[in-house]
């Protein structure tokens, strides 16, 4: 039995190929071994689904956000091997699952857009090109994270529309304290911000939502997407949920820098398994 997983910050999507061709799957939490320990990413791991299976998985796919080095991609193996001791382990980037997930064999520019952001290019075998992904602090153009500051930023400041304050106070009781204790105090901060896209994406027919959404959009393709060789000739895929949830806003602003939107997904892990599956 293959077990694949494809891991963000936020969460985990786990689908096992049993040996009758059967998919299962689970939803859980998310990983990323730049954030986390091992011994933290184990306990993550500590689940019914998982557990269930731990003597029948004999190969693991697991691609994630933070896997981009050895030692990240070791710390990942490590709690991994935890659970499933006798497995086969392969660890990779989420750039690789995006990649393989949207393009498959053929060349393109594959992106991520969920609660962080990253992308490359893709010969349609290996990835080629990539752009520097410094993470939610220095990074994250376009991504969750990213235009969850942006609005928590206008918040505090007082530079939003009236009626979108309100709604923000009265939904989430939100304060600048509560905003800097989960920013400054709380562990994972970027899906705190992330969190509040769901409002930001409920509210996008206001023009201060949709311009979030579109400002970032084009940060994102003047810092990744316009860096690579003859862009405007590739087509130019998308994994993620802030993709997937504004994909009307993220291809009006790829029309306006002449960029070619072809496949947007919410997930990678479907395409992943196909890709598996035929390799086997």
């Amino acid at each position: 039995m293959i077990l694949i997983a494809d891991s963000g910050s936020s969460k985990t999507d786990w689908r096992v190929i049993h040996k009758d061709g059967q998919i299962s799957q689970f939803r859980g939490v998310g990983f990323n071994p730049y954030y986390q320990t091992s011994e933290q990413m184990a306990l993550g791991m500590q689940v019914e689904f998982l557990l269930n299976l731990q003597e029948e998985i004999q190969e693991i796919y697991y691609y994630g956000a933070g896997c981009s080095t050895p030692e990240r991609k070791s710390e990942v193996i490590k709690a991994l091997s935890s659970v499933f001791p006798t497995a086969s382990i392969q660890v990779d980037h989420d750039l690789s699952a995006a990649a393989r997930a949207t393009c498959g064999h053929l060349p393109g520019i594959a992106c991520i857009l969920g609660t962080g952001s990253n992308s490359c290019d893709y010969d349609g075998e290996k990835i080629i090109a990539n752009r520097p992904a410094p993470g939610y602090i220095l990074g994250d153009e376009g991504g969750g994270g990213y235009i969850g500051r942006k609005l928590l930023q206008d918040f505090i400041y007082e530079d939003m529309p009236l009626e979108i304050r309100k709604d923000l106070e009265e939904t989430f009781q939100l304060t600048q304290a509560i905003i800097q204790e989960n920013v400054y105090r709380q562990p994972f901060p970027n899906r705190y911000m992330a969190s509040f896209c769901r409002f930001i994406t409920e509210h996008k027919s206001h023009p201060y939502c949709y311009k979030l959404y579109y400002d970032s959009f084009m940060e994102f393709f003047d810092k990744h997407v316009c860096r690579y060789a003859d862009f405007q000739n590739k087509p130019v895929n998308f994994v993620g949920s802030i993709a997937y949830y504004n994909s009307d806003i993220l291809r009006k602003a790829a029309t306006d820098k002449g960029i070619q939107v072809k496949l947007i997904l919410e997930s990678p892990i479907a395409g992943l398994t196909l890709f598996h599956k035929e390799n086997l």
